[in-house]
């Protein structure tokens, strides 16, 4: 039924809507949005120790993060109410405006109140456009079609990394946020050119009440991953204050859904096996991505001691990985099926965690990258057979909020990750520097190891402490990527051994 809908959709507007042009608008939309997660990751080392403040590290992170997860349910709901094409203009255009004041950021705080307006335009751009694609495309051109998109990443890795390192060694961190200005612009203007919709609008109420509770249930939750132990402890009247929040509003969300007529989250599209499968490992799945781009050049830079040249390398095999692993997923979808696919997929993530689990100081920065191409696979071959199966089991009135509940899934993993993985890294640092023999040294001092500059200014002492507690930490922090990556593997055993029509 979905694909007829795609055919009819086509054939409405032939003379309107030019494919080609369009799926090169969406391509250089996502392009924007791919490059953003390599490119930040290599330059925070170096913004970290600019600005200050490493106790704030992963919340550079988080607030993007959290903010693309709650609008992205949002944005799918209002596309498939009003149209593709404003909510991807909005989104957009919000995006530049968050990576324009990103750039002019003087402190951590402000960079991290920015990274909340980026990341509010972010959560548009890469579920809509994806059901843009959904639109256009039959199951079986959408299986190819993927990899192209896929390809996307990979082009983002080897550009990313190199101009992220390059604006940091050469020019400026904040050209790392301005670079997307221009790729946006672009998009919007081909967009605005040849996308049409011919989209019958009807006035319906949008669930507002159901995205408040899950922000502050989100928020709620982060705070606690994120400054428990650290901050507060976890027995202060705090942490127990904003668990119960988080509880509290996560219940009153539930209900929420079940009463509305135009849920945020409809439960119903939860019902079918595949996409509760596929929307779970997503989650899991988005703990493991964020772990690998958030932390490894911090392991490369500040254990290893290379340059954020060599780490921005060893991110750029992971988006190398994904989009030939992307391409290959569309063609092993039509001849053995997405089972098979999505378990080949889990099988590369574990061995790819495995690398980090193993991960050792003297190994060399090869080592990591294989680790990180092995990711990429793993993310590949499972999230093309997630979006196809995906938007083929819903029709067109669903597929917008179907696409943008997966997206909002590893987003969550990705939010949740952030904080959880944030936190373990920070109660691990400074318990190993408390336990530590050396005085006045605490987790901000990481800020200095990560300088390549400053570096040099510490003793021997010092140095040897922060780099040993931080390779303990990291330690800490693959141990649960890792088991994050099992536990994604034994749900992808789950899926139907046929697919749901």
């Amino acid at each position: 039924m979905s694909d007829v809908l795609a055919k009819q959709y086509v054939e409405q507007t032939p003379n309107q809507t030019k494919r080609p042009y369009v799926l090169g608008a969406v391509m250089l939309a996502m392009f924007m949005a791919a490059i953003e997660a390599t490119i930040v990751s290599t330059a925070m080392p170096v913004i970290v120790s600019n600005l200050g403040g490493f106790s704030q590290y992963s919340w550079v992170f988080s607030s993007y993060l959290l903010m693309n997860a709650v609008t992205v349910l949002i944005y799918g709901k209002l596309a498939d109410l009003f149209g593709r094409k404003p909510v991807m203009t909005f989104g957009i255009v919000v995006f530049l405006i968050g990576s324009l004041l990103c750039g002019v950021a003087d402190s951590m705080t402000m960079l991290i109140i920015f990274r909340f307006i980026q990341g509010f335009g972010a959560g548009a751009v890469m579920p809509i456009a994806t059901t843009i694609v959904g639109d256009l495309y039959t199951k079986e051109e959408r299986a190819k079609i993927q990899g192209y998109l896929s390809s996307v990443w990979g082009i983002s890795a080897i550009l990313g990394p190199a101009l992220g390192g390059f604006f940091v060694e050469y020019i400026s961190w904040r050209w790392v946020f301005w670079i997307n200005i221009p790729l946006g612009i672009l998009s919007l203007l081909v967009l605005s050119r040849f996308l049409k919709e011919d989209i019958e609008k009807s006035k319906r109420e949008i669930d507002y009440a159901g995205a408040i509770l899950l922000t502050i249930s989100i928020t709620s939750l982060m705070l606690v991953l994120v400054e428990g132990g650290v901050r507060f402890s976890w027995t202060s009247p705090q942490v127990v204050g904003l668990l119960a929040a988080f509880l509290l509003t996560f219940l009153l969300f539930v209900r929420q859904e079940n009463r509305s007529q135009e849920p945020v989250m409809p439960f119903t599209i939860w019902k079918e096996r595949p996409i509760l499968i596929a929307n779970i490992v997503s989650l899991t799945t988005g703990v493991i991505l964020i772990g690998l781009s958030t932390f490894l050049p911090t392991y490369v830079q500040g254990v290893m001691g290379k340059s954020p040249l060599v780490a921005g390398f060893t991110l750029t095999t992971m988006s190398i990985g994904w989009p030939i692993a992307a391409t290959i997923a569309g063609r092993l979808i039509l001849s053995i099926g997405f089972r098979i696919t999505s378990v080949i997929g889990g099988i590369s993530l574990v061995l790819g965690s495995s690398v980090f689990v193993m991960l050792s100081p003297d190994d060399g920065a090869l080592w990591a990258a294989f680790g990180s191409f092995l990711i990429g696979v793993g993310m590949g071959l499972s999230s093309t057979a997630f979006i196809v199966l995906i938007q083929s089991t819903v029709d067109w009135k669903q597929r917008g909020i179907a696409t943008a509940s997966n997206m909002f899934m590893r987003n969550l993993g990705s939010t949740i990750g952030a904080a959880l993985l944030g936190g373990i890294l920070n109660i691990q640092m400074k318990s190993y520097i408390e336990q530590s023999d050396v005085k006045d040294v605490n987790i901000d001092t990481t800020n200095i190891l990560l300088n390549p500059e400053m570096r040099e200014s510490l003793s021997s002492s010092v140095r040897s402490t922060l780099q040993e507690g931080l390779t303990y930490s990291l330690h800490q922090v693959y141990l649960t990527v890792g088991l994050f990556a099992v536990i994604s593997f034994i749900f992808i055993l789950f899926l139907p051994k046929q697919e749901s029509r």
